[in-house]
């Protein structure tokens, strides 16, 4: 995965390589599909959602460009392999799921495998998690038609939001920064995530 996927399609970040070496992706999905975990497309969790191949959870990881020191707001927990490979490389995540029963399986996960900067709710991800804010970083991981204003104002200054953004067939993954009060925006490449439903997203 590391050697195919991920260097010669550009990721270098030698932490982001090492987390995705480290995690088990393995342990994330159901046991039937065990044997697809490392291939290079994304993978049914159940409830309609995805788990992201390889190389756009790479990719998103490296584009918030995460310190030892960062604390890290991701809406759309999912299976929770995200959720570990950036808890890796940061302080804290704190990680927003609407859909209880995936969240609870997360946290199942979290728990076995001893990765305690984890923080987890069930809620309307669109809207944050204001009393932890600001963020260094957040990422979202489910396409919403626009940027939830909500996730902009806990960004931190200086912090980065990563996520995808379009309509429902074909989003494209933006990059966005913060810097003295002003938003700046630059798109990675085209992607295909779910929709994200909430207040400031899709409304189901």
């Amino acid at each position: 995965m590391i050697r195919e996927q991920l260097i010669p399609r550009g990721i270098s970040d030698p932490n982001v390589l090492k987390a995705m070496e480290t995690v088990p992706r393995h342990l994330f999905v159901e046991d039937a599909l065990r044997g697809q975990a490392y291939g290079d497309f994304s993978l049914p969790i159940g409830e309609g959602q995805t788990i992201s191949q390889p190389y756009v959870v790479a990719l998103m990881t490296q584009s918030l460009g995460l310190t030892p020191d960062s604390t890290v707001l991701e809406i759309g927990t999912g299976c929770g392999y995200q959720t570990a490979i950036l808890s890796q490389l940061c302080a804290k995540v704190f990680t927003v799921e609407r859909i209880k029963p995936l969240m609870i399986r997360a946290r199942k996960s979290f728990d076995q495998l001893h990765y305690l900067n984890i923080v987890c709710k069930v809620d309307d991800g669109t809207m944050g998690w204001k009393a932890n804010a600001p963020y260094d970083a957040i990422m979202v991981t489910a396409a919403g038609p626009a940027i939830p204003e909500a996730l902009v104002a806990q960004l931190a200054e200086q912090g980065r939001m990563v996520l995808p953004v379009g309509d429902r067939q074909s989003q494209e993954l933006v990059l966005v920064s913060k810097k003295e009060g002003r938003i700046d925006q630059t798109t990675i490449e085209h992607v295909r995530f779910v929709p994200l439903i909430g207040e400031q997203g899709w409304q189901g």
